[in-house]
């Protein structure tokens, strides 16, 4: 498996993991550092954050599994050396991922994102 394929199919944990209620796939995809943020309202200047634990709780709720075609693109914009970024794209999110290289696999290591609903 090429890099590039490698990191999409972190990406694809991500996302599809999400969708399914996985909290596996999602446990995998994600770095243990893992800080996911997104502004905290319309053209306010905090953000909120939420970590790699609660990802994987929200997603052991249910995630995003209430959605019948989620839409989901993955792009993996650019891989050099241990880092890359991708972007996920769906109905709900676009989510702008970084990710690096560990012995266990890619993780993603953070995640800006906007809701599009």
């Amino acid at each position: 498996m090429t890099p590039t394929d490698a990191v999409r199919a972190t990406a694809l944990d991500y996302i599809e993991g999400w969708y399914t209620g996985d909290a596996a796939r999602m446990e995998r995809a994600l770095h243990d550092d893992l800080v996911k943020r997104t502004p905290a309202a319309e053209g306010a200047a905090g953000l909120r954050a939420v970590t790699k634990e609660r990802m994987v709780e929200l997603t052991r709720d249910g995630g995003g599994r209430d959605v019948a075609d989620p839409g989901i693109e993955v792009h993996v914009d650019d891989v050099v050396g241990d880092l890359a970024t991708a972007r996920t794209v769906c109905v709900d999110f676009v989510d702008y991922l970084h990710l690096v290289r560990t012995p266990a696999g890619w993780r993603i290591v953070d995640v800006l994102f906007l809701a599009r609903t």
